[in-house]
Order: C-alpha cells, then sequence, then structure tokens
C-alpha cells in the first residue's frame, strides 16, 4: 500500500495520540519506542502476536494483536507500514475519519527534527553500522537516541530516547523512505542496485543516493571501497563535509593490517595518514571491519575521541539475524541471518567459513521476492557456491504474486562445487536439511523471509535426536 508524504512533517510532540498500524515491525516499533520516550501517547496493533509486541507491552505501550477500526478511538495521528493492504481495517477508518494518515518515513522523520540527527543509508550493512555508531558513541560518555532496523543485544533493544542532542538512525532505501529525512550527518556504506521492484533501473536507485546525500547539512562518511559509494563524493554539494572511509587506496581514514579469525576482527585506523587507534571486534568478517570503519569516521566527525570510539565498537557483539549464533546441538553449529542480494551472501559465507574453519558449511537459504530472483537468482546462486552443500527453499513473496518462470531452481541451476537441491516450502525445510547434517557442520540460514524459523526448528530437533 502506498500512503502519501505530507507537505509538512510536524515534530513527533505536535502530533498527538499516536497509533502505529503494524507496530510489531522493526522499523514502527523503533519509532513507537523514540516517541514514547519524548513523551507521546502510543497505541498499537499488529496481525499476529509476536515477542517485539509482548515486549513493547511491557514497556506500557498497548498493542493489539489484530486489526480493528475501534482501535482508533481517541487516535489523532495513524503511521502505517506500507505491507498492510488498503482495505485493512484500520486504513479504512483513519481515512473515514480524516486523521492524519502517514507512512513510516514521515513517523521517522518527526523524531530526527528533535535533535541532530546521523542517517546510516545505504544497500548493505546499515543495521550494523548504525548499531555499532551507537555503541561507539556510548562509550564516549554520549546518550544519543537511536533507532536499528533490528535487536540489539548489546543495547538490549532496537530504539531509545537518549539525553543527548544525536539521534542515530537506520536509513531505509527499499521504498525510498531515506529521501524524505533531512539529517545533520550521513554515512553511506554502500551502492549496490537492489529493490528495482521500487525503482525500476539501477540508474534510478543510484541518482537517489545523490539526492540523499544533497540533502545532508553536516557531513558525510563515504565508504571508498565500494565503487557506488565512491561516485557520491562529487554530489555532495559543498553544504556537507566530506569524509572518504575504507581499507583500499589512500582514504581519508582508512583501516590497515586487517585479520579475520573465527571469533574476532582486528584492524588498524589511520587518520590523515598517521596511526590513531588499533580496533578489536567481537564479531568476525571483513564487512564488519568496514562498517565499524564508518562507525568511527562519524564519531570522529562528531567531535569524539578515537580511543573511546574503539572500546565501544569492541562492545558490539551483533544484532538479531545479522550472523546470529542460535545455539548448537548434535555437534552442529546453527547461525541464522537476513542476507538475500548476492553480495551479502557472499559477505556471509565469508564470516561462515571463517567460524567453521574445516568443518563442513551447509546453507539453507530462502530467495526473497520474485523480482529479486529475477534479476539476482544467477549470482545468488553463483554466491552460495562458496559453501559445502546448499538447500534452496521456494521464493518468499511478499508483496508479490508467484511467477512461474522465476522459482528457486533460478538459484540452484547456478550453484557450482556444491551439492544443491531443492528444498520446497520452508514449512517443511526442517525435514530436508536435517538428515544433511553431520556432526562438526556449520548450518547458516540465510534470506530475509520466514526462514528465520528453520533454525530454532533445526536445533530443536538436533537435540532431542
Amino acid at each position: 500500500m502506498r500512503i502519501d508524504i505530507p507537505d509538512v512533517i510536524l515534530p513527533a510532540d505536535q502530533l498527538g495520540r499516536v497509533h502505529f498500524v503494524g507496530i510489531g515491525g522493526a522499523g514502527l516499533s523503533a519509532i513507537a519506542r523514540l516517541m514514547v520516550g519524548q513523551g507521546v501517547t502510543v497505541t498499537g496493533s499488529d496481525a499476529a502476536d509476536s515477542t517485539v509486541l509482548q515486549a513493547l507491552q511491557a514497556e506500557g505501550i498497548t498493542c493489539h494483536v489484530g486489526h480493528d477500526a475501534a482501535h482508533l478511538s481517541d487516535v489523532d495521528t495513524v503511521i502505517a507500514t506500507t505491507a498492510v493492504r488498503e482495505d485493512n481495517a484500520e486504513i479504512v477508518e483513519a481515512r473515514r475519519l480524516g486523521l492524519r494518515l502517514w507512512p513510516r518515513s514521515a513517523g521517522l522523520q518527526s523524531v530526527l527534527l528533535g535533535g541532530r540527527a546521523v542517517a546510516v543509508a545505504g544497500t548493505h550493512g546499515k543495521t550494523t553500522t548504525t548499531a555499532m555508531l551507537t555503541c561507539a558513541l556510548r562509550a564516549t560518555g554520549a546518550d544519543p537516541s537511536f533507532a536499528i532496523g533490528a535487536e540489539v543485544a548489546s543495547l538490549g533493544t532496537n530504539a531509545r530516547r537518549g539525553s543527548g542532542d544525536v539521534i542515530v538512525a537506520e536509513a531505509d532505501e527499499s521504498d525510498g523512505a531515506f529521501l524524505v529525512y533531512t539529517p545533520f550527518g550521513a554515512v553511506v556504506t554502500n551502492v549496490d542496485a537492489d529493490h528495482l521492484d521500487q525503482w525500476g533501473t539501477e540508474e534510478a536507485y543510484a541518482a537517489a543516493f545523490i539526492q540523499f546525500v544533497g540533502q545532508v547539512s553536516g557531513f558525510v562518511i563515504l565508504n571508498t571501497d565500494d565503487a557506488g559509494a565512491t561516485v557520491l563524493t562529487e554530489h555532495v554539494a559543498g553544504q556537507a563535509a566530506v569524509w572518504t572511509v575504507g581499507f583500499d587506496g589512500s582514504p581519508r581514514l582508512q583501516g590497515t593490517d586487517l585479520v579475520v579469525d573465527g571469533s574476532s576482527t582486528t584492524f588498524s585506523v589511520h587518520l590523515d595518514g598517521s596511526p590513531l587507534v588499533d580496533v578489536r571486534l567481537a564479531v568476525p568478517g571483513q564487512h564488519y571491519a568496514v562498517d565499524a570503519l564508518l562507525a568511527m569516521a562519524a564519531g570522529l566527525a562528531l567531535g569524539h575521541d578515537a580511543a573511546h570510539l574503539a572500546d565501544g565498537l569492541s562492545t558490539y557483539t551483533g544484532a538479531a539475524r545479522r550472523m546470529q549464533s542460535l545455539g548448537s546441538a548434535g555437534g552442529v553449529r546453527i547461525y541464522d541471518s537476513y542476507a538475500h542480494h548476492p553480495t551479502e551472501i557472499r559477505a556471509d559465507l565469508a564470516a561462515a567459513r571463517a567460524i567453521a574453519g574445516d568443518d563442513r558449511l551447509v546453507v539453507a537459504f530462502q530467495p526473497h521476492l520474485v523480482s529479486r530472483t529475477r534479476i539476482y537468482g544467477a549470482q545468488m546462486g553463483e554466491a552460495l557456491s562458496a559453501a559445502d552443500a546448499v538447500v534452496v527453499a521456494d521464493i518468499y513473496l511478499a508483496r508479490e504474486d508467484t511467477d512461474p518462470d522465476v522459482t528457486a531452481a533460478l538459484v540452484v541451476n547456478a550453484i557450482r562445487g556444491a551439492s544443491a537441491s531443492l528444498g520446497g516450502p520452508v514449512s517443511g525445510l526442517a525435514d530436508v536439511v536435517v538428515p544433511l547434517l553431520q556432526p562438526g557442520d556449520l548450518l547458516l540460514t540465510l534470506g530475509a523471509g520466514d526462514i528465520t524459523t528453520v533454525g530454532p526448528d533445526v536445533l530443536a530437533r538436533l537435540a532431542s535426536a
């Protein structure tokens, strides 16, 4: 469902009573928490109960399971996820009553108006970089507000209102939301064409990032190891300071001496050619080192001490569904990750290889969206070839319809060097995966859909075997 952006976005404290349709999602739950922290009266609803709804209830937010027009009694503003349908009872009632009806992006912008916003954008790594920056700032003694697209273990939540004037927020480009924001600072992790069902062409996708950095007033942090982000250096129109960051070439903030092992990542940081600080992360992976370097740059741009920022980065232990350890049973270690684009898949398989060492890496993958699989299915298969064995589930449709010419077979047929098979529906995927596993294996469940249910199912079966 499309909801128009309002011509004028009011600050959150001028919205009256706010109701969230789809409050159980990562984006809306974060905004709701920030508004409550600002003194706004908030309610919400979602189609099904969840741990997120239960946590929000425990925090004092009234949350309804199921949608009903009656939930809009005494409500002034409705903020809705675009995943709901036009015929949703609460959307219909909001329109009938003439209530202020906003999309997620307008809701977040209303919160960002309350401080110096630092928006973290990019195709990959937004959640991790936002979380790392938050951890880093907290170690300096600052108390930033933050809104992150996943629960973060070291922070205990995905959003909180802090006492400081900085608000760190994940800025999603998938539906154009990030173009609503006018941040003081911005980080661009990379620009790697995705969500072409929204943008249409790679050129339009890249142009959106050009528009985004043009809306920043203070500083822009760019990952110059990425060609798409590097192009943006010439489009920051003098209104913001540019920090180039990376491990390659000669960026202003450069990482060197990168070492990745099975449990950590270490590297050194140089500023303007001079040694600055050493960083040790509690998560393994080269892509995490890049994210941490970007977070370090943003912290420096805000005026904080490098040693304190490095201390904060060391406290980051991961975010939900970002190479998250689910535990082990029967000699099998199980991890779960959100990766669904070929670039993300390659990065996560490289990290999983570092964790697995000489043991087998088995991947259960669920393609996300017909449109993405049509464009990138073969590249997904190529990236998955780094595993020893791969099972590919049916495509997670989300908001799209099936296409008989676009199936999981597009992915399986492109896998080389690893055993590969079709796994069918996610509901029966554990039946396919468990017989493949051997003691010593590392199982990685991968995808942005409901494959997140498979890891716990496999874990329970192995534990009871």
